[in-house]
């Protein structure tokens, strides 16, 4: 292990790199696009509600490969040139967001519903009693399952592996087999997954308390 460690830690450190820069991008984006579809599924306008549904039960339900494999294979195909990692994160920042949009969703429905009414009757519109009064008290509700969806969003960037995304997998695979040391190859890329999210998991749980 020693051996690959120092012989080869810059493909290892520009494999953490890239798996960071991916999750940092994924989570960003995740967060804001399931949140925008969550307020969808809970709006009065009913063509709302189904389309955020929709978007919600489609993501959620198809594997994270193949949606990355779409990305990777079908749009460069027909639509623009993207390379492997940008793929990944797209593939990466859909999947996880339906995931959010859920947790996001269940924590707004959680709010009692004379918090809304309440604040309408001050003179805020829907999307001002949306953003000051509900999403602040549902987010709070929410730390824990949305801890954990960032947590499985880091584990996941390991499909930029499968469209040559430079990840830590990716590396991984490129040192077991250059090296024939499969066993500590893999063992170190756990290793560094580790670093990245038991800090993060601890964070969360940190946060969760701080705020109950």
């Amino acid at each position: 292990m020693i051996n690959i460690i120092s012989n080869h830690w810059e493909e290892l450190l520009n494999g953490l790199g890239w798996t960071l820069l991916s999750s940092i991008l994924a989570l960003f984006f995740s967060l804001i696009i399931g949140s925008f579809f969550a307020i969808m599924e809970v709006l009065p306008s009913k063509t709302a509600r189904v389309i955020g549904q929709i978007y919600v039960e489609i993501f959620r339900n198809i594997p994270l490969l193949v949606i990355t494999m779409f990305f990777y294979l079908v749009i460069p195909m027909y639509v623009v040139k993207i390379n492997g990692f940008t793929a990944g994160t797209i593939g990466l920042t859909i999947y996880t967001s339906a995931f959010i949009a859920e947790t996001v969703r269940s924590g707004i429905q959680s709010i009692d519903i004379g918090q809304m009414e309440g604040a309408r009757s001050t003179g805020m519109t829907y999307w001002q009693s949306m953003r000051y009064i509900i999403l602040p008290q549902a987010f709070k509700i929410v730390i824990p399952p949305l801890g954990n969806q960032f947590v499985n969003l880091v584990k996941n960037s390991s499909v930029l592996a499968f469209v040559a995304g430079f990840d830590l997998m990716y590396q991984g695979n490129m040192l077991a087999s250059t090296t024939f040391d499969t066993i500590n190859s893999y063992l170190i890329v756990g290793l560094l997954y580790l670093v990245i999210t038991l800090p993060m998991s601890y964070y969360m749980q940190h946060l969760e308390k701080k705020m109950a």
